[in-house]
């Protein structure tokens, strides 16, 4: 007996639309003119066929492909996500029935729409100079995190990644596993370097293509562009993954070296110490997680979500607070307290002028332009010129850009 149904198979996660009122029965290239769901976004390129949908007041990804590499994805990025490493987010998974308008088996992965700058749109867009170095280091992180975490790329472009404001800087977000694999319990140095390798020849064949359509920075040679991401990923590499010998006497040594991972951002999970064979002397060994020290920290004591940077500069702010209060009552405030302080009397109360209190996902970014602003302006003036006047100051200025954003 025929299924009624255009797909044999259907995972939806919990919490999502159930998607069912589809054009399934639709080759997807096809949707637009059966679907009223279909929305326009700023989007990469893709080998695959995508459309975006919004599906009660939330944006999702559509993308046909075959269903082998469907599954193998689908399965990544629920992988991906339980590592909290940064990727899009996996919502659901159709394997299609076969009929006369496929060719082959073919299946539908349904992701949440990641609010992110394609890396075109930073270089075909004014205004955004500013993040177009930044975007070797963003790559560079992101390959360290997943090697860290057993992940093989494989297919690591500029076209498979998309990247938020962080603080000044970006932070990269993986957006196709279909090459992917993992997780193993640890990447041998034959498949990060494999990983390296189809990264330089993809991000230098990309930008010889962007090059064909705008000029780009002198910083971007092409065909030379690749290997000063490698670099940078390998002198990341070796300062978070290398061995320290030190004497049994200097112990403040592992705290200084947890210090330095920590200022990277990265969380270190434990410290092994290994007597070497002189017996006088240890040797030490890091297990680094993830790149979410400060996000971590910054969640536990407010609640707030950022990105990495937006974190660790929020942070410092909360610890200068804690500083300054510590100072003027003459004890020590501790730092729940403090952080409790500052999101009820200052964060909460900017983010509300500004009208961010619905846009969270934007609201530390501004914060964090707005610490700029201050500095800025207290530059200028040769004098702290506070928090209010700054954010006074940010508000006339950008008011605008930042609800438009």
């Amino acid at each position: 007996m025929t299924s009624v149904h255009p797909f044999s198979r259907f995972f939806i996660r919990q919490g999502y639309p159930d998607f069912l009122d589809l054009p399934w029965n639709k080759p997807l290239a096809s949707w637009p003119e059966h679907c009223s769901y279909i929305v326009e976004v700023e989007r990469g390129l893709s080998r695959h066929e995508v459309v975006f949908i919004n599906y009660n007041n939330e944006i999702f990804a559509i993308k046909e492909l075959p269903t082998r590499v469907g599954e193998r994805e689908y399965r990544l990025l629920r992988e991906l996500e339980k590592k909290k490493l940064p990727s899009v987010l996996p919502v659901g998974f159709a394997h299609l029935q076969n009929d006369k308008e496929r060719e082959g088996e073919r299946s539908i992965l349904i992701t949440k729409f990641l609010d992110a700058i394609p890396y075109r749109s930073l270089f075909l867009k004014s205004g955004m100079e500013r993040y177009q170095d930044r975007l070797l280091n963003a790559i560079a992180v992101l390959l360290v995190r997943l090697h860290l975490n057993g992940f093989y790329w494989g297919d690591c472009s500029l076209s498979n990644a998309l990247f938020r404001r962080d603080a000044g800087e970006l932070q990269a977000y993986l957006v196709d596993a279909e090459t992917s694999e993992g997780p193993f319990d640890r990447l041998s140095n034959g498949q990060r370097q494999h990983d390296l390798m189809i990264m330089e020849e993809n991000i230098d064949g990309a930008l010889a293509d962007l090059s064909m359509v705008v000029k780009l920075p002198e910083s971007f040679t092409t065909f030379e562009t690749g290997e000063k991401i490698k670099q940078q990923y390998l002198q990341l590499w070796e300062e978070i993954t290398h061995e320290e010998i030190f004497a049994s006497d200097e112990h403040y040594r592992i705290q200084e070296r947890i210090h330095r991972i920590n200022e990277l951002g990265f969380s270190v999970d434990e410290v092994e110490l290994i007597p070497t064979e002189e017996g006088n002397q240890l040797r030490m060994r890091v297990i680094v997680t993830d790149q979410n020290y400060h996000r971590n920290q910054l969640h536990a004591l407010t609640g707030i979500e950022g990105e990495e940077k937006q974190a660790r500069q929020i942070m410092n702010d909360i610890y200068e607070l804690k500083a300054t209060l510590s100072k003027r009552k003459k004890e020590t405030i501790p730092l729940r307290s403090v952080a409790f302080h500052w999101t009820n009397k200052i964060y909460l109360p900017i983010i509300t002028r500004l009208g961010l209190l619905d846009k969270v996902n934007k609201a530390p970014e501004i914060y964090c332009q707005i610490l700029e602003h201050k500095w800025y302006l207290s530059e200028k003036a040769k004098h702290d010129v506070g928090l209010n006047t700054s954010v006074k100051d940010y508000a006339r200025r950008f008011q605008k850009q930042t609800n438009s954003k």
